[in-house]
């Protein structure tokens, strides 16, 4: 008797495992079911632009991502690369090499290899640089819409002040005082952080200006009342009340302005103050072989050049997909 109680207590473990996995499985599906079946993968579906732009987008973010085991060559060891293989021209043009498809810089190093190392550097600056701002201008934002009074016009105003000043014009003078007081050897390292602080620093306003606006719309809610009346805190109430209800155009701002800050990022390299030459982003490729453009060696400009307008032009169209696809008015 006690080992068929055992056996029928072992039983029912194994079908109790079984149910709650099964259950677990069914909840995944239902899931996933009601995320294909909601109004954004609807819109996703019908757009054959945002579908293009976002397999242009996977793919650079893969290929990026995947660098270190798909590229030829890696310009960053010095030790991999050839000065005999230097200023190779595409494999389809004469005296190209099938090694290099797209050609070789001075150094021999791949011009393929160096858009996909490139191309990850522009991507860490982009995101960093888009999740800095984000959390700067939300935090400014939801608290200058829901304290009000003299925190809101004097926040407000440090807004307007920065505005009078081009994002861009600010990221290089933040990159250049950085330059100036970090010493040289170890401007490499300091490279990509100061990068983000430039670049995140100078486009905080757009998403503080937003969120203000959407907060001070959220707080007369009933659900915002009813919080205050049951005492939770300011902090809790725009945490865990206002903050989720006004993520969706702070999430279309951050689509569009990733494509911004990788195309800062280029701007802030081409003109000397970004990336150093032993770490290449897309802009600083495109510097360098600005350098031999007029002297036949097109391709050391071109490439760079034109995955990143592909690369803005896919993340710039999905932004405009998720502005479109999150605007009740249009649906």
């Amino acid at each position: 008797m006690p080992s068929d109680r055992a056996g029928g207590e072992g039983g029912l473990e194994a079908a109790a495992i079984e149910a709650f996995t099964a259950a677990r499985r069914t909840g995944w599906r239902a899931r996933l079911a009601e995320a294909w079946a909601s109004d954004l993968a609807h819109s996703f579906r019908r757009n054959p632009v945002a579908i293009v732009s976002a397999l242009i987008v996977i793919v650079f973010f893969a290929a990026a991502a995947l660098a270190p085991w798909i590229a030829p060559t890696n310009p960053y060891d010095l030790r991999t690369l050839s000065i005999m293989d230097n200023l190779l021209p595409p494999v389809w043009e004469e005296g190209g090499d099938p090694r290099f498809l797209l050609g070789t810089d001075a150094q021999g190093a791949g011009v393929l290899s160096g858009i996909l190392y490139g191309t990850r550097i522009s991507l860490i600056v982009g995101f960093g640089s888009v999740l800095l701002s984000m959390a700067i201008g939300v935090s400014i934002g939801i608290v200058a819409g829901y304290v009000g009074g003299w925190l809101d016009s004097l926040l407000m105003r440090i807004a307007d002040i920065q505005l009078t000043f081009p994002a861009i014009l600010i990221a290089l003078l933040i990159g250049g005082i950085a330059e100036t007081a970090v010493p040289a050897s170890e401007r490499g390292a300091l490279a990509v952080p100061v990068l983000i602080f430039a670049i995140g620093i100078s486009n905080w306003v757009q998403y503080a200006r937003t969120v203000r606006g959407s907060t001070m719309v959220v707080r007369q809610l009933e659900y915002v009342a009813a919080a205050r009346l049951i005492g939770r805190s300011p902090l809790a109430i725009m945490a865990r009340h206002i903050l989720p209800n006004i993520m969706g155009p702070v999430l279309v701002i951050a689509t569009i302005n990733l494509a911004f800050a990788i195309i800062t990022e280029a701007t802030l390299s081409f003109l000397g103050v970004g990336m150093p030459v032993t770490e290449p982003s897309l802009g600083m490729l495109i510097r360098d072989g600005n350098d031999y453009l007029f002297s036949g060696e097109w391709w050391l400009s071109v490439f760079p050049s034109a995955a990143l307008v592909m690369l803005a032009l896919a993340i710039n169209l999905l932004g405009d997909w998720l502005r479109d696809a999150l605007n009740p008015r249009l649906r």
